[in-house]
């Protein structure tokens, strides 16, 4: 072979001279390069499996994920067939689970997590969508004043002049637009309402349930249409009497034409037909101060409308009881509460004998364990006669809801588009106890806010600002969930330096005269007030700085907070009382539910007025549930 040539599988190729040594040397890095690469190709790094592998020996049994390291899926003995079953996990278990005793564990388990509690907490109402909101609210909008209803003029005239004297420019609220052309009796709306068998009772009666939030004039709402009804179904009786008694009169004279010589029968000693004790109407209130404040507004309307009323509960005397039920004039309204009617019409079922109306205010009390069985009894003894049954709530908690779809399915509910919400112009604050200077001291904490409100300067005048009326007498409510603490805050309160006192079941005393301090709207005050207000002005100036009633007596002086009332109490006064001088509520505990904070809360920011509430939050107290309250009365959302 030829230096220009070299020899490749058996062929000979001409190439360039070159040197041998450079042409040698090169060749033989080739040659060298090809052979390493095909020796390490022709090699397999890994293609069997350890002899140890399948070793039990060398196996760990019951090892950790974690410890089986980041490679424990590789070298495995057994395939994973995607057909074999394959353990489940604990909650699939519970969740398939249908047995009496998983359903019971899981029940136990989620009752004693935090979290269940808080959201229970927030499911115990009825949800109302928000599409249907806004439909309500668009039937609504058109409504402007009390002239578009179908009223009679009487009673038209009475809404100004005996319901609400003080306003000028009056307009219906929302609930007052949807719930009175609903329940008037009009010949347009009139209908034929058949005979329903639910839950083995029958009832031909419309059912209605006006729901709306606090503060809103439901009683106005159902008032108004009830006196229409009254009066146009006395107007027919009186139409149809006077028929009956021309139609008498002629078969009289034709009697005696016929019968000239025969003698007349004696008329009856008793009038059979008397309407003493057969109320038309009956409402039903579950406390003695709702019925005295319901009563009194009925009361107001008769004086115009021309309709006989009363109002009875248990700390009226069994003299002023009979007088008013069984009134020889009659009685078209009576206000009561279910236990005093129930016991009435248990010696003299005469008396639910003629009754057309039955009004349950605030249902989702009067039909609860305590109220619902004599609620529903004086319900069912007045069927025969009954054409209405309206229930009215500031709230529908789902035990109401399951109630009203089992006994009466077809009710109609009259909702507004803000319930279940707590106004917007109503603050909320928030109080940590545990922080200085309380310690965990509720009470005292609870001293504390009242003394600084009454020392902030603010005035709650009703209507236009006032110099004179500066230092009126403010109005604030305590509440507290356990009646026995009403008495020992208000103790309490009373050692600071505050004019507070309790209102419960216990105190049944002074209760009435206390509420109608709360409820009483403020008259201008006289020239002796004013003179004595300024006064009070020029000695405050000159007194000693804000001192706490333990600092006081160390310097010989007795300081006691002016112009403010406070009254101490429980769910007792957050039901149903108009409450429009407070401005101001303290929820000395974090409520139960958010029931008892819409009930609570309501007190304020009543008829469009500004309100304030306060909460007092402690080491136990569920902050997030009130954090969450908050800010959905922030955005104007519904509290569920």
């Amino acid at each position: 072979m030829s230096a220009g040539s070299m020899s490749w599988n058996g062929r000979t190729i001409l190439r360039p001279a070159l040197p041998v040594l450079r042409a040698s040397s090169r060749a033989w890095l080739v040659s060298s390069r090809w052979a390493s690469s095909a020796r390490l190709r022709s090699k397999p790094t890994r293609m069997a499996l350890s002899p140890n592998v399948a070793k039990d020996s060398l196996k760990k049994k019951d090892r950790a994920r974690s410890e089986k390291g980041p490679w424990s899926n590789l070298n495995q003995t057994t395939p994973r067939l995607r057909g074999e079953a394959k353990a489940r996990s604990q909650a699939a278990i519970k969740r398939s689970s249908r047995g009496r005793e998983g359903e019971e564990e899981g029940i136990r388990k989620k009752e004693e997590s935090p979290l269940y509690k808080a959201l229970k907490m927030q499911t115990t109402l009825s949800p109302l969508s928000y599409g249907l909101r806004n439909v309500i609210k668009e039937k609504i909008a058109s409504i402007m004043n009390f002239d578009q209803f179908k009223l009679l003029p009487v009673v038209q005239d009475s809404i100004l002049t005996q319901a609400l004297p003080d306003l000028v420019d009056v307009s219906p609220t929302p609930i007052q637009s949807v719930a009175i052309p609903a329940l008037l009796l009009n010949e347009d709306s009139k209908k034929t309402t058949k005979k329903k068998k639910t839950s083995e009772i029958e009832y031909n009666y419309e059912q209605f349930l006006l729901a709306a939030e606090t503060g809103s004039g439901k009683t106005l709402a159902y008032l108004v249409p009830l006196i229409d009804n009254i009066k146009r179904t006395e107007m027919a009786e009186k139409i149809e009497e006077e028929k009956q008694l021309a139609e008498k009169a002629k078969e009289s004279e034709k009697r005696a034409k016929e019968r000239a010589l025969e003698l007349e029968p004696p008329e009856l000693s008793e009038n059979l037909t008397t309407s003493a004790g057969r109320p038309r109407a009956i409402i039903l209130l579950p406390t003695s101060e709702l019925v005295s404040q319901v009563g009194a507004k009925v009361k107001a309307f008769s004086h115009t409308v021309k309709f006989r009323s009363g109002h009875i509960s248990s700390s009226d005397t069994p003299r002023k009881i009979r007088n008013v039920v069984f009134n020889p004039a009659g009685i078209d309204i009576l206000v009561s509460t279910p236990h005093l009617l129930a016991s009435i019409a248990k010696t003299d079922p005469y008396v639910l004998s003629r009754v057309q109306h039955i009004v349950v205010d605030e249902a989702d009390s009067l039909l609860d364990r305590s109220f619902g069985s004599i609620t529903t009894g004086i319900i069912d003894k007045a069927a025969g006669s009954l054409k209405q049954l309206i229930l009215c709530s500031a709230t529908i908690p789902r035990s109401l809801d399951t109630f009203l779809r089992k006994r009466y399915p077809d009710v109609r509910r009259l909702a507004t588009p803000n319930l279940h919400a707590i106004p917007r112009r109503v603050q909320l604050g928030v109080v940590d106890i545990e922080k200085e200077p309380f310690h965990g001291n509720r009470s005292l904490a609870c001293a504390d806010i009242i003394w600084s409100i009454a020392k902030s300067g603010e005035t709650e005048s009703m209507g236009e600002y006032n110099p004179f009326m500066e230092k009126e007498v403010r109005k604030i409510i305590v509440f507290v969930n356990e009646r026995e603490e009403a008495e020992e805050v208000a103790q309490f309160l009373q050692n600071k330096g505050i004019d507070a006192i309790p209102f419960s079941r216990d105190s049944s005393k002074r209760s009435q005269e206390l509420v109608e301090e709360f409820t009483s709207p403020r008259r201008p005050p006289t020239t002796e007030e004013i003179m004595e207000m300024q006064k009070m002005r020029r000695i405050q100036k000159s007194s000693l700085p804000f001192i706490l009633p333990e600092e006081q007596q160390e310097f010989g002086v007795t300081k006691r907070l002016p112009n403010t009332k406070v009254m101490v109490t429980t769910d007792l006064g957050s039901r149903g009382i108009d409450t429009l001088p407070v401005r101001t509520v303290i929820l000395y505990h974090v409520p139960h539910t958010t029931i008892d904070f819409i009930h609570r809360l309501g007190r304020v920011g009543r008829m469009g007025k500004r309100g304030r509430g306060i909460v007092l939050v402690g080491k136990k107290d569920r902050k997030d549930v009130v954090r969450e309250v908050r800010e959905a009365m922030f955005r104007g959302q519904a509290l569920i």
